[in-house]
């Protein structure tokens, strides 16, 4: 047997151990591909065809869905409801998931059930959260109304018969409360997690240098807790412009479009033009990016910790 004749089943065991990570991740990529990858290729696909609204392909359709959806009168408006939605629900979430977090590291009675109730909001269905909501807003039997009619607050807020879902002015706020009440749980149970990996040892060195707890709060725990905090904000970002239970159950977009965000413009025109929805469904996709991109520049995320 000659030196070559050795040397080309070494190579071959050599190439074959090297395709051995293929084995553990080409499951996962092929679930990539199939739940990730071909879904946003149909998508985009689609936004180019005429379909009916049976589902039945046409044929090509170029840039008219593009042009349709660009045309709508309330296409701007709904855009930039959007992007405010995002930024108040998230920031809201952000502010009171870090007091929150920072209350439950502490020590004090009952704080284990106190830590349990907070994850109600979390576990109950996001469904089931926005129509009890709706119940409790109703004009005429909900609680909340009752409350205002014990307090006396039925005139300043309406009347009687007011219906704070029933207006834009109203039911955005209420929108924006039952968004943050459901996404407070995450983020304070991420951030709490970041809090727990900071090191006492950290504090104790601020301590003897006369740092005071503001001051010990802004420059070691906020730093520190930096990578929980873009984590937790990231996915709240994406969970938030893509949410549809809260406002389809509490108010349809309604009156008119002046509730309605792109994921909701986006379900309300499939029932009208297939390739439409698909254009705003990739308008959609695109400003999802654009607004992690925006956040990931602003946050820094892949700034070292001084």
């Amino acid at each position: 047997m000659t030196t070559l004749d050795v040397k080309k089943p070494r190579a071959r065991s050599r190439g074959l151990r090297a395709l051995e990570p293929l084995a553990w991740i080409g499951p996962a990529i092929v679930l990539i591909a199939l739940v990730v990858i071909w879904p946003v290729v149909e998508m985009i696909r689609s936004s180019f065809l005429e379909i009916s609204r049976l589902g039945v392909v046409r044929g090509s359709a170029g840039l008219a869905n593009y042009d349709k959806l660009f045309a709508e009168k309330d296409f701007a408006d709904v855009m930039l409801r959007s992007v405010i939605w995002v930024v108040a629900v998230v920031a809201l979430t952000v502010l009171l998931s870090l007091a929150l977090a920072q209350l439950f590291n502490q020590r004090f009675p009952l704080r284990k059930l106190a830590r349990w109730a907070l994850i109600a909001p979390w576990a109950a269905s996001v469904l089931m959260t926005a129509i009890i909501f709706k119940w409790m807003l109703d004009p005429e039997v909900g609680v909340i109304n009752q409350i205002r009619l014990q307090l006396g607050l039925i005139d300043a807020m309406g009347g009687a018969a007011a219906d704070q879902l029933g207006d834009a002015a109203t039911a955005m706020p209420w929108l924006v409360f039952v968004a943050v009440f459901v996404s407070v749980p995450f983020t304070t149970y991420a951030l709490l997690a970041g809090l727990a990996t900071i090191p006492s040892d950290v504090y104790e060195a601020a301590r003897m240098d006369g740092a005071g707890r503001l001051r010990t709060y802004w420059s070691i725990t906020l730093p520190l807790l930096r990578p929980a905090l873009t984590v937790a904000a990231l996915i709240n970002v994406m969970n938030v412009f893509n949410s549809f239970p809260i406002i389809w159950a509490m108010t349809h977009g309604q009156p008119g479009y002046s509730t309605a965000t792109s994921t909701i413009l986006m379900y309300i025109l499939k029932g009208s033009d297939i390739g439409e929805s698909a254009a705003m469904s990739v308008v959609n996709f695109g400003m999802v990016i654009v607004l992690t991109v925006i956040f990931l520049k602003v946050s820094r995320w892949n700034k070292e910790v001084a």
